[in-house]
């Protein structure tokens, strides 16, 4: 066998290895790459209780409930399914009810949720245009309404108007 024989025989075999070890990696992350899953996901697909993972919705309206110490308990929903959740800390200054919330924790028994961190997310007139698509396909865009207004701008690709300085 010739030496650029060899060669191409190595090559082969380590490109061969090395896409055989990218596809087991995607194939294994495959179930947890989601930045979120909503209420609604998470009663279909039953997960298990001890279940580590995000959950993102809105905060439902006369849900938010404060109690001893820094412990706050509130419902998460997506006008679906809701869920209960309790958290234990100092809250994003953008938390209040109707806004949208991601938290990070353990599903518990009886579809409760057990937070860690909470994260409150921008109102929705900063929407990046495929989003905003994906809302009019499901038939839950509203025009005119908040969400409306920072569609053209966010569709031209601004953030609004300290991005035109």
């Amino acid at each position: 066998m010739t030496r650029k024989k060899r060669r191409l025989i190595l090559i082969t075999v380590c490109g061969s290895v090395l896409a055989l070890a990218v596809g087991l990696i995607l194939f294994a992350m495959s179930g947890s790459i989601v930045f979120f899953r909503s209420p609604s996901e998470i009663e279909a697909q039953a997960i298990p209780a001890g279940t580590r993972l995000r959950l993102g919705g809105l905060v439902q309206d006369g849900s938010l409930k404060r109690g001893a110490g820094q412990v706050i308990d509130f419902a998460v929903t997506d006008h679906g399914a809701t869920i209960a959740v309790q958290y234990t800390g100092l809250l994003p200054d953008l938390f209040r009810e109707g806004q949208g919330v991601v938290a990070e924790g353990v599903l518990e028994p009886g579809n409760r949720f057990k937070a860690d961190t909470v994260l409150a997310k921008h109102d929705e007139s900063y929407m990046p245009r495929e989003v905003a698509d994906a809302l009019k396909k499901q038939g839950r865009w509203q025009e005119g309404g908040p969400q409306a207004a920072g569609s053209s701008a966010s569709a031209g690709g601004t953030l609004g108007p300290r991005s035109e300085r």
